[in-house]
C-alpha cells in the first residue's frame, strides 16, 4: 500500500498505522473536557496494513471514524469495564463508528488495507492523547480481564 502512503504523505501514527492531517479547523472553541482552547474540529486519514494495530488510546474528545476505501476495520472500544467491537466497512451494516471522548479504542484492519477518516470535535491535540500501556494500573486491570487482546496494548 506505499502508493496509498505516498499519495496522501502518511506518516507513522504513534499508536500504530499511518496518518496525515487532512483538516484544522480555523475556528476554535473552549473544551469543556480540557478547559483549553482548541480547533473545532479535526480530521485526518488513518491507514492500517495488514498485521499492524491502533494500539489502545484515549482522546479528550468524542472521535468519528468514516471508512473509505479496502477492508472493512475492527473498532474495540473499552469504557473502563467493558469491551464493544464495531466493524465498519464496506459489506458492513455501517460506514462511520464514533468512539465517545475519554474512551480507550483500538482498531485493526480485516484484510490487506483499510483506509478510514477521524474526526475529533473539538479537535484532536497529542497532549490530550494517551496510550494505555502508560496508564499501568488500567493495563493491568484491562489484560486481566481481557487477556485476548493483550496484542493492542
Amino acid at each position: 500500500m506505499q502508493n496509498l502512503i505516498d499519495k496522501y504523505n502518511l506518516a507513522p501514527h504513534p499508536e500504530g498505522g499511518y496518518y496525515a492531517v487532512v483538516y484544522e479547523s480555523k475556528q476554535a472553541v473552549t473544551s469543556p473536557v480540557v478547559n483549553k482552547e482548541r480547533k473545532a474540529i479535526t480530521h485526518i486519514y488513518f491507514l492500517l496494513l495488514k498485521g499492524q494495530v491502533s494500539k489502545f488510546h484515549k482522546v479528550a474528545h468524542d472521535e468519528i471514524w468514516n471508512f473509505y476505501e479496502g477492508d472493512p476495520v475492527k473498532l474495540i472500544k473499552y469504557n473502563g469495564s467493558t469491551v464493544e467491537e464495531d466493524i465498519i466497512g464496506s459489506g458492513c451494516s455501517d460506514y462511520a463508528a464514533v468512539v465517545e471522548g475519554g474512551i480507550y479504542q483500538a482498531a485493526e484492519s480485516t484484510g490487506d488495507y483499510s483506509l478510514v477518516g477521524c474526526s475529533v470535535a473539538p479537535g484532536f491535540e497529542f497532549e490530550d492523547f494517551s496510550l494505555l500501556r502508560d496508564d499501568l494500573e488500567t493495563k493491568e486491570k484491562f489484560l486481566e480481564k481481557f487477556p485476548g487482546y493483550r496484542r493492542f496494548v
